[in-house]
């Protein structure tokens, strides 16, 4: 299976503007994910898709891939849409193309694995992950997206809501009752999926829950998801760089892929 791996990597972040240039442990947060991607799927297969030149040349500097996209882009999703029609444009193809956000520094090669596994199936359009959820300010946080699938592994709905609601049960004993599931950002899509998603208009759900999956599913596309038991660690504000840092030096296998 040819593979091509997109890192969508935004300056303009709301909640922390550069933060794929943050300085962890000594390097720039995109250079994390860069590493960890691109030792799974390879260099000559691996790129940054910005739209800054700030992060190109970092990048660069590192001896890193990077390609400039266009600053209109609504998602991640819409950069590697990008970049692998750029890559056609130059006769080369490729099966499945994964997409991990440049503020993942965490993922690892056991979860890029459980999303190229899903493709052994040919009915299989878009994979992702999910990881169980352990606590109840896990449960509760609307910044865990939440997923419920069919016992087929395919995604039934997202939400930023605790699902499913158990009725007559306290929200604080639910996790004695139901295994609940955080969905894990990280995706692959095969290539004509890919170019027909970033095609669609944003759906009512998609508005709703702020969540580009939504419009996936309300078009009828379907979503296998692969369970893994590692949560990764993602940058969305200066709090969590702080708690990465205290990761890699509590952890004794930071560099564990």
């Amino acid at each position: 299976m040819n593979l091509l791996a997109v890192i969508p990597a935004r300056y303009a972040s709301t909640r922390f503007p550069g933060k794929p240039l943050a300085l962890l442990a000594g390097k720039p947060v995109v250079q994390w994910v860069w590493e960890r991607v691109s030792a799974y799927v390879g260099e000559d297969h691996t790129v940054v898709a910005t739209d800054d030149c700030r992060i190109m040349e970092a990048v660069q500097a590192f001896g890193g891939r990077a390609a400039m996209t266009l600053a209109t882009h609504r998602s991640g999703t819409d950069r590697c849409g990008e970049v692998l029609a750029a890559c056609e444009s130059q006769d080369r193809r490729y099966d499945v193309v994964i997409n991990v956000q440049g503020d993942e520094p965490f993922v690892r090669a056991g979860q890029l694995s459980a999303l190229v596994d899903c493709f052994a199936d040919a009915d299989t359009q878009i994979a992702t992950l999910k990881t169980e959820i352990h606590s109840y300010d896990e449960l509760v946080s609307p910044n865990n997206v939440k997923v419920i699938c069919t016992p087929e592994g395919k995604a039934v709905y997202f939400s930023r809501q605790p699902l499913p609601y158990l009725r007559g049960v306290a929200p604080e004993q639910w996790l004695d009752h139901q295994r609940y599931y955080k969905h894990v950002g990280i995706y692959a899509f095969r290539s004509a999926t890919l170019h027909e998603v970033t095609r669609l208009v944003p759906s009512a759900l998609e508005c709703s829950e702020s969540l580009e999956q939504l419009r996936w599913l309300e078009h009828g596309y379907t979503i296998r998801v692969s369970e893994t038991d590692a949560a990764n660690i993602g940058i969305d504000t200066p709090a969590d760089l702080e708690e990465a840092a205290k990761y890699i030096g509590s952890a004794t296998d930071t560099v564990t892929m």
